[in-house]
């Protein structure tokens, strides 16, 4: 005990011992109140010859006792000394087709207990043995929930990390896909695999991407998200700065860009890296589509996105300071909806803002079966009943309405949210300024989306700095086979990805 201390206290490996009672009262010890951990024992002739270890719910225990315990058993019927020093003869023993791997130090027996695998301690033996019989209980493969599409493949990642790694192999069989492991987490001690393309992918943003996780210094890291805050560039930015996913589809796709991808076990999103401001404006079926079709979409869905932030504001700016520009009908039909009402305009659209957030955050947290019926019925009582009282003009339940509507439209859930929190000071500089405070709040807000550069690459490219050879993907979606190009920012000088066309 005296030279297990002394190895404590100089951080050195803990050997472990030939006494096979020694070793296990060390593990009891170290796993004191886990009622989870099981200690099964071989005996022969009333003498303890080995002990198994393992966590009940993480391991095969059938595959235990037949590949396992059994052979175990027969070898020591067989035998009439203890096996001391026989490393390769115990080995033997099992299976070959079983992983059966030697460790010699109580910090390593002590993770594989933890991640799921057997243990086997043996009288005699300064080493354990240890089995790879992990079997934990999964959801199977299902649809991706949060990024829904029309057209294209229906699996989604889900917790295991294992299971995300095979669904990217079955898309790209190659070796130039590399996986590399780690983990974070100084208590959970949580698997990530960082992944990318070998001769696409620059190097520099390799490098960095390691070097932001190896800083990482925390406790635990119970999902992706935990990951994204200590690596993005700026954490002060409502706009995000690191894409994340749940489709495998979505992931390949960011892989043959030259990006990064980082999975995160016991978590079903994927984190990509680095992210452009129009990524994230991108849905899966602007590329299952036909590209006049997935274009024509696309300004949709660019037109809601963009009407989203700026129609509240818009509307409180113009019949606040700006009735001018209006036709004078219109002026005449909003005025007589607005008669009576106590509130100015500004205070009207925030009231209602803040009404309509509360109500869709209600349908969130809900049960899944009462949670859309409670969104929906309370969103149309309270508009009647506001509209009734007098508190609320009817344009601006109009004008609230169709801005929450527009909101559903961005593919990207992160960047839907930095649009929602964006339109409250976009108000108050439309209720304080009208025009000139919009236009002064989208020049700053401008000028910060430029400014960003998430792990080096331009947040507005190709815009900013501009490219003409790689617009063919961003306001348009042109044909495959003129999208031959990469943007220079990510690739390690190949930047070719589809081939020409044939005729």
């Amino acid at each position: 005990m005296e030279q297990q201390q002394t190895a404590k206290e100089h951080n050195e490996p803990e050997r472990l011992y030939p006494d096979l009672a020694f070793n296990v009262e060390r593990m009891e010890l170290e796993f004191l109140g886990c009622s989870d951990i099981m200690y099964r024992n071989c005996s022969i002739d009333g003498t303890n010859r080995a002990t198994l270890i393992y966590v009940d719910g993480m391991c095969d225990t059938h595959a235990v006792d037949e590949f396992v315990l059994q052979p175990l058993l027969e070898h020591f019927r067989r035998s009439t000394k203890v096996n001391e020093g026989r490393e390769a003869e115990l080995k033997e023993v099992f299976i070959p087709t079983l992983q059966i791997r030697i460790v010699y130090d109580t910090k390593e027996v002590i993770k594989a207990v933890l991640r799921g695998e057997t243990v086997i301690f043996t009288e005699g033996n300064a080493f354990a043995m240890v089995a790879s019989l992990i079997k934990m209980e999964k959801r199977s493969i299902e649809e991706a929930t949060s990024e829904k599409v029309v057209r294209g493949p229906r699996d989604a990642f889900m917790e295991t990390l294992r299971t995300n790694t095979s669904l990217l192999r079955r898309r790209i069989r190659s070796s130039k896909l590399k996986l590399e492991s780690m983990t974070l987490g100084s208590i959970t001690e949580t698997d990530i695999v960082i992944g990318y393309m070998e001769g696409i992918v620059k190097e520099s943003l390799i490098k960095e991407v390691r070097a932001r996780l190896q800083k990482i210094q925390i406790d635990g890291v119970i999902h992706s998200s935990n990951i994204e805050e200590y690596i993005e560039d700026n954490v002060f930015s409502p706009f995000p700065q690191i894409q994340n996913t749940e489709r495998p589809d979505v992931a390949v796709s960011s892989l043959l860009e030259g990006k990064v991808i980082i999975i995160t076990d016991n978590t079903p999103f994927v984190l990509i890296v680095p992210m452009t401001y129009w990524s994230g404006l991108q849905a899966v079926d602007d590329y299952t589509d036909r590209f006049m079709y997935a274009t024509f979409v696309r300004w949709i869905r660019y037109t809601f996105v963009h009407t989203s932030l700026l129609l509240p504001s818009l509307y409180v700016a113009l019949t606040t300071y700006h009735l001018q520009v209006v036709p004078t009908p219109l002026v005449v039909s909003i005025a007589f909806a607005r008669e009576g009402v106590p509130l100015p305009a500004v205070f009207e659209a925030l009231i209602m803002e803040f009404i309509f957030e509360g109500l869709r955050e209600a349908g969130i947290r809900l049960p899944q079966q009462v949670g859309p019926a409670v969104s929906i019925a309370g969103a149309l009582v309270i508009g009647q009943a506001v509209v009734a009282a007098g508190i609320i003009s009817t344009p601006m339940v109009i004008i609230v309405s169709l801005t929450g509507i527009a909101s559903f439209a961005f593919p990207l859930y992160n960047l839907g949210a930095a649009y929602r929190m964006l339109r409250f000071p976009l108000l108050i500089a439309a209720g304080i300024l009208g025009f000139y405070g919009i236009v002064l709040f989208l020049i700053m807000l401008s000028v910060h989306m430029v400014t960003l550069k998430p792990f080096g690459i331009p947040y507005m490219a190709p815009y900013a700095p501009l490219s003409m050879e790689n617009l063919n993907d961003v306001l348009v979606r042109a044909p495959k086979y003129k999208m031959r190009r990469l943007m220079p920012w990510l690739t390690n000088g190949k930047t070719e990805r589809f081939p020409k066309r044939t005729k």
